[in-house]
């Protein structure tokens, strides 16, 4: 059974940073795009960045480059989300996700079919 795991979330003070992880079972990690998403509330689920072994990474926005990095460790089934200089509308609960799509549309949740619970990042003084 396809499994993902967030953890990691927290509350930090604006210009912090926080690693999320996201851990898999019940899948080989190196076949799938792992991709990271958000959501505020009263807004749509946003992507925010993914990891494919064809595509390599992407960040979804602008504002996430040279702020956030996304990695793996394919031995130890999980990617990571490191988010420096975080900003208090990065606040959201953060959900990993896995999708055997590859290419195109990859920062778009309809894309993904399997989803974690989700991890609260909150950005405050």
């Amino acid at each position: 059974q396809l499994q993902l795991v967030e953890s990691g979330g927290g509350l930090v003070q604006p210009g912090g940073s926080l690693r999320l992880s996201c851990t898999t079972s019940g899948f080989t990690l190196d076949r799938y795009t792992i991709g990271w998403f958000r959501q505020a509330p009263g807004k749509e689920r946003e992507g925010v960045s993914f990891i494919s072994s064809t595509s390599g990474t992407t960040y979804c926005k602008d504002s996430m480059k040279g702020r956030f990095t996304i990695f793996r460790d394919n031995a130890k089934n999980t990617v990571y989300l490191q988010m420096n200089g975080l900003r208090p509308e990065d606040t959201a609960v953060y959900y990993c996700a896995a999708s055997l799509r590859t290419r195109l549309g990859l920062c778009v949740p309809m894309t993904y079919d399997n989803w974690g619970q989700g991890t609260q990042v909150t950005v405050s003084s």
